[in-house]
């Protein structure tokens, strides 16, 4: 009888503890649902319409689908730059700012310019930075051909050439590598000191030490780097955009409309696709069908690279 009459009671006091669990996630909920939910459903929407931003939308069905998927001839070359960009340019960063990192970790004295010098690129504005090395890179006027050429060593055209165009994109990648370097700093700073001097007793060298101490507790935040990274080149557009504008040579006035992807269509990624398509040419059908392809491909990569087996996480962490 006690039970039964405590039951009003339990459950007035349930639903309490659900409302004020529901207050307590209502800033999650609203953002989430404004910023990442709504976006994604109206993006699915105009998928299927005709919408040049203007009239009300009308629905093809799976025209835009088979329109970006079957006739858009610059669909190809812009998603093979974007995974392009993604293997390579995520990978040459992530070992870049472990060995920065780990450089920087052993050094005796001056550690703190070493990592003010390597970190002061990362804080400079993207367009700036991109401007100042377009101009560094420049084959006819840019110190760099200058320096190599006295040296001997035929520089190449960088970005006017397209089959330097995105190497020389990594190497702007590279150039700002201090976000990484502090992350994996933090990192080797916090691997047990306990650990190293017991292999020292065990007589390993420096690689074993690497391999069986260091890369077991840094291992998540190797995840972490890689699966941030390819989030964050999936949506690579502004340093590609205005690298291509500069090296091409084409001066930018009001109204005026410049085809992305200079030279031949190698720095063209799919978000400077998407962009091209629904701000320039107004069709937001087709602009959507891309951003959905792309975002099918990052949760795709994202999710494989998340998993225990196949990603960089062992069974037993």
């Amino acid at each position: 009888m006690a039970t039964l009459t405590n039951a009003p009671a339990l459950r007035r006091k349930a639903r309490r503890e659900r409302l004020r669990t529901l207050g307590f996630l209502s800033p999650w909920l609203v953002g989430f649902t404004v910023f990442f939910g709504y976006p994604l459903v109206a993006t699915v929407y105009f998928s299927f319409m005709h919408y040049n931003q203007i009239q009300a939308p009308t629905f093809v069905g799976l025209r835009n689908w088979r329109y970006v998927l079957e006739q858009m001839p610059l669909f190809g070359p812009a998603l093979w730059n974007t995974l392009w960009l993604v293997v390579v340019m995520v990978a040459l960063r992530v070992v870049f700012g472990l060995g920065i990192g780990l450089l920087v970790t052993k050094v005796k004295s001056g550690v703190g310019f070493f990592r003010t010098a390597f970190y002061l690129p990362y804080l400079a504005p993207p367009v700036a930075a991109t401007v100042a090395f377009v101009f560094l890179l420049n084959p006819g006027t840019g110190p760099v051909n200058d320096i190599l050429g006295s040296i001997g060593i035929h520089a190449p055209n960088w970005f006017n050439d397209p089959a330097w165009a995105k190497p020389s994109l990594v190497l702007l990648s590279l150039w700002g590598i201090g976000d990484l370097m502090v992350i994996f700093m933090a990192a080797l700073l916090d691997v047990p000191k306990e650990q190293y001097e017991a292999a020292d007793l065990d007589g390993a060298g420096a690689f074993h030490k690497f391999r069986y101490v260091t890369w077991p507790s840094i291992t998540p935040i190797v995840m972490f780097a890689v699966v941030t990274g390819v989030v964050q080149t999936m949506q690579y557009y502004t340093q590609a955009l205005v690298a291509g504008k500069l090296a091409s040579g084409v001066s930018v006035g009001p109204g005026s409309v410049i085809q992305p992807g200079y030279p031949d269509h190698s720095t063209l990624t799919v978000p400077q696709l998407v962009y091209s398509l629904g701000f320039q040419n107004f069709n937001t059908g087709a602009a959507c069908v891309l951003s959905l392809v792309l975002f099918a491909i990052a949760m795709a990569v994202t999710t494989l690279l998340m998993r225990r087996r196949a990603g960089l996480l062992s069974a037993d962490d």
